[in-house]
């Protein structure tokens, strides 16, 4: 199985789709208590069959051959089923080639939302097994940070959308979420985004993910999961001026950090709400601003939750960009 270990916090700007206030949904959340986050998470997502990440020739007793190559399968192709069997990972493709002897098998793929038919003659490789010559994808890990769970249990995270490779929503079929433990970081520097070092909790699962969309994660933490200790708080609306960021640098738990938002623009279509700049010496002491993986960290003013960190400038560090909590509290 093939993974690819990944931190939420965009280095990059990612392009969003415009969402306007609701205050409907402001009016239900002003009314309702929220459990602060701050806590790093690790997710494990399902992305629904296979990703084609590398095209591979095979070498066998006859030669040298490229199968899917000459199929034209291409990185980024999503492996859908091989001779009628769903693929939900790489294993399933080798299960499904264990009885086609050496006859073209029929490979149903994605491709840019169309949906291809390819036919590709599998070839025995020394170890003995058929292959079709592929290196795939079949799920994508990371590290990030919850931002807030409801009194019902759903909780949002992250503040923006997970992509793939080209920057395109990533279409999920599921995930676990697990508590995360950080145990490093890279320091960030001008021109040079930097990041936490995280490890899963394997034992420590505390719920599932069902949604990733332009404005975060999204799911249901376990009932076993005693989130009842954490700070309650209300949903606020955020003025230019101080407020506090809750985050985690070391370990398993937030701490709680001096900002700034200097600029808000509610309306942003991006859903880069804020502009924030990091004013804790010794949050600047110890990751230099902002990092990758700290997206989702929940920002905090007048004792309510406003918003949450999404970006860093690349230019400097200690700002970066924040989404207001309404937009997430909508999807919740």
């Amino acid at each position: 199985m093939n993974k690819r270990k990944v931190t939420f916090l965009s280095a990059v700007l990612i392009f969003i789709t415009a969402f306007s206030i609701n205050s409907g949904i402001f009016a239900r959340a002003d009314e309702e208590y929220f459990y602060l986050g701050g806590i790093p998470v690790g997710f494990s997502l399902q992305t629904g069959g296979a990703t084609v990440v590398g095209v591979s020739d095979i070498v066998t007793t006859e030669g040298v051959y490229s199968p899917s190559k000459n199929a034209d399968i291409k990185v980024g192709d999503v492996i859908l089923s091989v001779n009628g069997k769903e693929v939900t990972d790489s294993a399933s493709i080798a299960n499904a080639l264990k009885d086609c002897e050496g006859n073209p098998v029929e490979v149903k793929i994605e491709r840019d939302g169309l949906f291809i038919t390819k036919y590709v003659t599998p070839r025995i490789d020394y170890d003995g097994t058929y292959k079709l010559g592929l290196f795939l994808r079949d799920n994508l890990s990371g590290i990030g940070t919850l931002t807030y769970i409801t009194s019902d249990g759903k909780y949002g995270s992250l503040g923006h959308p997970i992509t793939d490779d080209d920057g395109k929503l990533l279409e999920i079929k599921g995930g676990t979420t697990y508590l995360c433990s950080i145990i490093g970081v890279v320091r960030g520097e001008r021109g040079k985004a930097g990041e936490l070092k995280g490890i899963f909790i394997e034992d420590r699962k505390i719920g599932n993910v069902t949604v990733n969309n332009e404005t975060g994660v999204y799911g249901e933490v376990d009932k076993s999961y005693d989130y009842g200790k954490l700070e309650k708080v209300k949903v606020g609306r955020a003025s230019v001026g101080k407020a506090t960021v809750y985050t985690c640098a070391d370990g398993v738990s937030p701490s709680v950090y001096d900002i700034s938002i200097v600029k808000i623009d509610d309306n942003n279509a991006e859903n880069k709400n804020y502009v924030i700049k990091i004013d804790d010496k010794k949050l600047l002491a110890l990751t230099g601003g902002i990092l990758q993986g700290m997206s989702g960290s929940p920002i905090v003013q007048s004792g309510n939750v406003v918003g949450a960190v999404t970006h860093v400038f690349i230019n400097d560090p200690t700002r970066g960009y924040g989404i207001n909590i309404e937009k997430m509290v909508a999807n919740t």
